[in-house]
């Protein structure tokens, strides 16, 4: 089976993607990744950062020496974009923030919220079937990094082991973190600078930015997390997409959201902006740039649609039945297991929600559905 694209370990070499605008390929160790692309948009005082990897020195390192390849230092840096509150996106603007002053921008709800880094993938759970089956065959090694924090951040790791413990609204366990993710998130404490950035300058849907003399339109695009947008450049026709279009894989869509509906958030947004006109090449985090940004949404809906349909078959050949009994119809062993269940829950909720199926409660406190 072939990597995917977004699977690629990062490329050193910083090239010019689009007038102003420079892609940085950073090195993440993530499940279903291989890098993730940092966008430096260039301006007569410096440069606005889009996505600035994960925390820890080894990024640090990485990314410093791209900005020098532009010509750049971190002092350069004003602004720091942040289209999502995963580590691998925010994970350089507290130390932008820190060390140089430089301006935070994100949405208005950014935050450890029930979507945490650590209880959700960034890809969902095909893609990472299919990234573990290239990794099983090439078993080529990754260039990781560890995450680093101060004390501040105690909290925040508490807080986030007990979302990512305990019993799902499905009565199956919830998501927990790699024990290496969880050794790295306690290893913060003992490092020196700041992982959970502060949010200088919220945006929200509609808001324009200035960067490099041209207006960026602030796109909000829930689903893969209830704070991802994006940025539209419609001088230009670039569309900075995050993690909400990528070129070959799929985001993971949580059960465990702040949405009642994560999926149908989704949905509304790709429609939101598969409808926008003028958009000339799309600038993923993951993978490489691509030009038909209607199609690609198109694929994902239809991904999801065919998920749907699925269900309502193992409805009908099951009959009243677990969350845990449809995932394992609907993902290969190897997946099974709670991300593929917090999948699986919000494709039934999905259905509950827009009156096709029905749900309760057996005598052990487990949701049963019935679609149809």
């Amino acid at each position: 089976m072939a990597r995917r694209q977004e699977q690629e370990s990062a490329r050193s070499e910083v090239t010019e993607v689009a007038d102003g605008v420079l892609r940085m390929e950073l090195p993440i160790r993530m499940p279903g990744l291989g890098h993730v692309n940092c966008y430096a948009i260039l301006d007569a005082n410096g440069a606005a950062v889009v996505d600035p990897g994960l925390p820890g020195p080894g990024t640090w390192r990485a990314l410093q020496d791209r900005l020098k390849q532009a010509g750049l230092a971190p002092r350069n840096v004003h602004t720091v974009i942040v289209t999502h509150s995963h580590p691998d996106h925010f994970g350089g603007a507290g130390r932008f923030a820190k060390e140089f002053g430089s301006k935070v921008v994100a949405h208005h709800s950014f935050g450890f919220g029930v979507l945490t880094p650590a209880a959700a993938p960034e890809v969902s759970v095909d893609d990472l079937a299919a990234e573990n089956s290239v990794a099983d065959a090439a078993n080529e090694p990754r260039e990781g990094v560890p995450p680093s924090t101060d004390e501040r951040d105690l909290d925040a790791f508490e807080q986030l082991r007990a979302i990512t413990t305990g019993i799902t609204p499905w009565g199956g366990e919830r998501p927990k973190p790699p024990w290496r993710t969880k050794l790295k998130w306690r290893v913060m404490r003992w490092l020196g600078s700041s992982v959970i950035p502060t949010i200088s300058h919220p945006v929200d849907h509609g808001d324009v930015l200035e960067l490099a003399g041209r207006e960026w339109f602030v796109v909000h695009t829930p689903g893969h997390t209830g704070d991802h947008f994006c940025l539209h450049d419609p001088e230009s026709g670039i569309f900075l997409a995050g993690d909400h279009v990528l070129p070959s894989i799929t985001p993971h869509i949580s059960g465990i959201s702040s949405s009642p509906d994560p999926l149908s958030s989704f949905f509304f947004s790709l429609d939101r902006v598969a409808e926008m006109t003028g958009v000339g090449q799309v600038l993923p985090a993951h993978g490489h740039p691509f030009d038909d940004l209607a199609s690609r949404c198109h694929a994902i809906k239809r991904h999801h649609h065919e998920r749907l349909d699925e269900v309502r078959v193992i409805s009908r050949e099951l009959g009243p039945t677990t969350v845990a009994a449809f995932s394992e119809r609907l993902f290969k062993k190897r997946s099974w297991g709670a991300m593929a269940e917090s999948e699986t829950y919000a494709h039934l909720e999905h259905l509950r929600l827009a009156k096709e199926a029905e749900s309760y409660r057996d005598d052990a406190g487990k949701l049963i559905y019935v679609v149809g």
